[in-house]
């Protein structure tokens, strides 16, 4: 008989673990996903256009539920295993979850990358986080840069945020920026989308990352190298030529404690401590000894965040509030972000907490995240916590709005005060630099896979 199987997940791994593993295998039976961190992802179902490739083992799709439910799931489907399909969570996390599956009655499982990476027929660079927020994007957008300089053209492919429409997501391309509204992007989504495409380059996402590396590698702009863009400390979906793992001295120790961020950083060819320019030394020294725990052999990069921003002086003696990049302030954890360093640095006179001004949706990011610092995450996943982001922005009693967000945020909500946009990009300190790491894989991909 086939074995029952939940696939406990975000949205993301958890799809692309089925799609490489249990997809036409008759020897599982899918029976549900269940759905966290994410708000509005349960409740909808895995279609079966997207559920079966070659059989009809699942004709009317796989019902997605919401994680708190597990249990019940369990014993009503009579499972047999679980599987944990989701990232940026501290070990305690993953084996409550696993306290709670076994209790049930179900083994608990947690799959390696042999059974879920995909090959590429071109050179793959894989760049990844041990926690999100640690400067992954930019990173990327680095690495991408000195690609292009090498003569070499880039096809972008970021980690999966299927938020929307399963079926229209399963291979989404974006060239220009009109495409992110053709496909109804949320903030998050465009966080990650857009930068890639201001600089030029041609970005990939979706749900079945088998279909979008094919499309990418026969890419009508072409393509030399596909540049994995991990996200949420994941590890890669495809089999990587040169991995690359960014490490962040802000939360020392967060390496070898988060999952599955370890196991990017023990998977790593070079590791980037970003962020020196603004870490303690003790912290920065205490990852450089986990590094040398977890990845011995691996060529280690010191670099800086380094900010710039376009009108300083609406900075300087103002009432600020900061807006950051809403996943690294919830699940990522962080207090602090480009935006708080540069209100400071620039000579803010008071930075201004939103939670008394915040409307609808942003509440309920604050309860659930009561440990925000003194600034407003970017939240967007939906036309709604967009509506309330910018009723929240414009009912904050300030002078200044300080955008540390990697997207023009004043193109999606429409603010009723001064704004200052926070740009950071990766500074490399020293040598061995990105350069040097990627020489090898640069001549090989020049010369042909």
């Amino acid at each position: 008989m086939a074995r029952k199987v939940i696939i406990i997940g975000a949205a993301g791994r958890d799809f692309h673990n089925f799609n490489t593993f249990y997809r036409d295998n008759a020897d599982y039976q899918v029976v549900a996903f269940t759905a966290a961190q994410i708000p509005d992802i349960a409740g909808r179902a895995y279609p079966a256009s997207l559920a079966n490739k070659i059989g009809n083992l699942y004709p009317n799709g796989i019902p997605i539920y919401d994680q708190k439910d597990l249990a019940k799931l369990i014993k009503d489907f009579d499972v047999d295993e679980c599987v944990f399909s989701y990232s940026d969570v501290p070990y305690q996390h993953v084996m409550n979850i696993g306290a709670l599956v076994n209790a049930a009655g179900a083994d608990f499982t947690l799959m390696g990358h042999k059974q879920t990476m995909i090959e590429s027929t071109k050179s793959v660079i894989a760049v990844g986080a041990v926690r999100t927020g640690c400067g992954k994007s930019q990173t990327s957008r680095k690495i991408a840069e000195t690609l292009i300089e090498a003569g070499l053209k880039v096809i972008a492919i970021r980690h999966p945020m299927p938020y929307g429409d399963l079926e229209a997501q399963k291979v989404q391309r974006f060239a220009k920026i009109e495409d992110l509204a053709a496909n109804k992007c949320t903030i998050e989504e465009m966080e990650e989308y857009e930068p890639h495409i201001m600089r030029g380059n041609v970005i990939y996402a979706g749900v079945d990352y088998e279909a979008i590396v094919r499309a990418a590698e026969s890419d009508p702009d072409g393509c030399d190298v596909i540049l994995w863009d991990g996200g949420n400390n994941d590890f890669p979906f495809y089999k990587p030529d040169l991995t690359i793992t960014v490490v962040d001295p802000h939360r020392p120790g967060h390496e070898l404690s988060y999952y599955p961020g370890e196991v990017t950083l023990r998977i790593a060819d070079a590791v980037v401590i970003n962020k020196i320019d603004s870490a303690d030394f003790d912290n920065i020294q205490k990852v450089r000894e986990n590094i040398r725990i977890a990845a011995p052999n691996a060529t280690v990069i010191d670099a800086a965040s380094t900010l710039s921003v376009d009108k300083p002086e609406l900075i300087k003696g103002k009432r600020v509030l900061v807006v950051e990049d809403g996943p690294t302030l919830t699940h990522g954890e962080m207090k602090i972000g480009a935006g708080v360093v540069a209100a400071k640095r620039f000579g803010a006179a008071e930075l201004i907490d939103p939670r008394s001004a915040a409307v609808g949706r942003l509440n309920e990011t604050f309860n659930i995240y009561p440990n925000i610092g003194t600034l407003l995450p970017a939240m967007g996943y939906g036309e709604e916590q967009i509506r309330d982001l910018e009723a929240t922005i414009n009912k904050v009693d300030c002078d200044t709005v300080v955008i540390a967000t990697p997207i023009d945020l004043t193109r999606i909500v429409k603010i009723n005060k001064p704004c200052v946009k926070v740009d950071y990009t990766l500074q490399e300190i020293g040598n061995p630099d990105l350069k040097d790491v990627m020489a090898d894989f640069i001549a090989k991909a020049k010369a042909g896979k």
